[in-house]
């Protein structure tokens, strides 16, 4: 896959992402791509669902399993505006997920790279190709216009 591929995949995750922001979530946004189409998007919704897990990551998870029948995601890509914590890294390890493709590390909560390399770890029995850096530089500002829009 070439790097305007991913460019443009990047840009779907994130409009999800600024979604987030308008309902008052993390911006943070995600889909999942198979064979070309997007099978999957979603954005954080933990304020709105009051559930810890509703990650954009932990969502189209879900929903891509749903649309292929099963929990395992063989041929798709996971693009995330923001690199993963720990938990959406286990569950793409679980999900026996082939690739991510994220945007902007998280030094505080990374774990493909940042704090932790989970996805990578050769101690699991499965690990991802990760590409990083992909819009990052927009993905990092409405993160940071977020927060700076909270403090007010």
């Amino acid at each position: 896959m070439e790097k305007v591929d991913h460019e443009y995949y990047m840009g779907d995750a994130l409009a999800e992402a600024r979604e987030a922001f308008k309902a008052g979530e993390i911006p943070i946004g995600a889909v999942v791509v198979r064979e070309g189409e997007v099978i999957a998007r979603g954005h954080n919704a933990r304020e709105a669902l009051k559930d810890a897990t509703a990650h954009a990551e932990i969502i189209v998870l879900r929903r891509a399993g749903e649309v292929l029948g099963g929990w395992r995601l063989p041929g798709c890509t996971l693009y995330v505006t923001v690199e993963p914590c720990p938990m959406c890294a286990g569950a793409m390890i679980q999900a026996r997920l082939p690739r991510l493709v994220f945007g902007a590390r998280d030094a505080k909560g990374g774990a493909a790279g940042s704090l932790y390399n989970l996805v990578e770890d050769e101690r699991f029995n499965h690990r991802l190709e990760v590409i990083e850096g992909i819009r990052a530089g927009e993905a990092a500002e409405l993160m940071q216009e977020f927060f700076r829009e909270r403090r007010k």
